[in-house]
């Protein structure tokens, strides 16, 4: 089972365990994941079908709308005509109108907030048979545990790999396979809160790619841990594998490039739990040793289009930083995100900002006006736990008239 993970938006949290799936239940669920998979499709083509008509219509006139209500209707008639569709549960079926909804709402806000092109979600697309995977979400009427065994919604029954015990009863699941075949369910259930003890201290940590993170405090620095770069060798030979067995445009694939395909998923998966590991016992330890955490709102989604764009993701940045906000939450510690903007030019020992933006080559800040020079990350360290508002002197147990540690007048 993998630790548990905050749910979006709500203070719950998942926790998700490995399913023992028998060939009669695999047919089941497959089943169910094609009629999904048909209305999402319909759904696709509904929305294109309702822009397409709204453009043409000349304005002053109303538009038609495809919320989530249209396509509930839409849903209720497919499954009156359609014996096939009937035969399966209407719940994962209408949770998926719901993802839809969003995912479609979710592209025209980045339209309407004008995002450039690379950072727009765009509008959900066509599920394909061969390349998208089984998920299937069941609400709390939608499924049961008994005796052990996860009972969903059309006479399904998964006995589940239970390595911990849940903490509650869950409100809602979801079913998937990943890409290396493997079916999982992922429980939602109410997060509670583990205070731990108050030691007195804070931290500020900057996010980097030399290193993971740099923290006020020496002992909390997250070196890069080079999960990727071990695995790079290996994985170039199963990829050249999949080249040479590649079918042609619209072939089905052959055994041996499935074999390969599956080969290159479980070291991505392998190479993805070690960071997802790697990045929760560091943030635990963070969390333990400190009641405040003054954290860069770093997002490194631009840094796919940069030369380091190999060696950022291969940090993995963002998967940290969740589980850092995530293990806070769980144990009642306070988490300030702060703004990136100027960080690295500011200084954190009297507030001065240079008056141009510093190369990524120069790894020494030297303030202009008081003098104090430190490393580039640690000074931006120290501004976060200035921005978020909490004592920096904290941060080391020293004096507030003392100047930062690492910060040399």
């Amino acid at each position: 089972m993998t630790a548990p993970e905050m749910a979006e938006g709500s203070a719950h949290a998942r926790y998700t365990y490995r399913l023992r799936v028998s060939s009669t239940a695999r047919t089941a669920l497959t089943g169910e994941w094609d009629r999904c998979r048909w209305v999402w499709n319909e759904s696709c083509a509904k929305s294109k079908q309702t822009h397409l008509a709204n453009k043409n219509r000349p304005e002053g006139t109303d538009k038609r709308t495809c919320g989530p209500a249209q396509l509930d209707k839409m849903l209720t008639e497919a499954r009156k005509a359609n014996t096939w569709l009937r035969e399966g549960s209407s719940v994962p079926q209408q949770q998926l109108i719901r993802n839809f909804g969003k995912s479609r709402a979710k592209a025209h806000m980045d339209i309407k907030d004008r995002l450039p092109m690379r950072q727009r979600s765009g509008m959900p697309k066509y599920k394909k048979k061969r390349e998208a995977r089984p998920s299937l979400n069941y609400t709390k009427h939608g499924f049961r545990l008994k005796d052990g065994k996860l009972h969903l919604a059309g006479g399904i029954v998964l006995t589940v790999v239970w390595s911990r015990e849940l903490p509650a009863a869950p409100s809602s699941v979801r079913v998937y396979q990943d890409g290396t075949g493997a079916w999982y369910a992922s429980f939602v259930v109410c997060a509670g809160i583990e205070p731990l003890p108050e030691t007195g201290r804070v931290i500020g940590i900057d996010w980097g790619v030399r290193e993971t993170a740099t923290t006020t405090s020496d002992a909390h620095d997250l070196p890069h841990a080079r999960h990727g770069r071990t695995a790079a060798t290996k994985l170039a030979r199963y990829q050249r594998m999949m080249t040479r067995r590649k079918p042609p445009k619209g072939k089905p694939a052959s055994k041996g490039y499935q074999a390969a395909k599956k080969l290159t998923a479980k070291l991505h998966k392998k190479v993805a739990r070690q960071r997802q590991d790697t990045g929760r016992k560091w943030a635990k330890s963070v969390v333990r040793d400190n009641d405040g955490l003054a954290v860069e709102d770093f997002r490194p989604k631009f840094l796919a289009k940069s030369t380091m764009a190999r060696k950022a993701a291969d940090a993995a940045i963002s998967a940290t930083k969740t589980a850092l906000i995530e293990m806070g939450r769980k144990h009642g510690r306070t988490v300030h995100l702060v703004h990136s903007a100027h960080t690295t030019m500011d200084c954190a020992q009297c507030g001065a900002r240079t008056k141009h933006a510093l190369p990524l080559s120069m790894r020494t800040y030297a303030c202009t006006v008081c003098g104090a020079v430190s490393s580039r990350d640690k000074n931006s360290a120290y501004v976060m736990l200035v921005r978020a508002g909490l004592n920096p002197a904290s941060a080391d147990r020293g004096r507030p008239d003392q100047a930062l540690p690492g910060l040399a007048a």
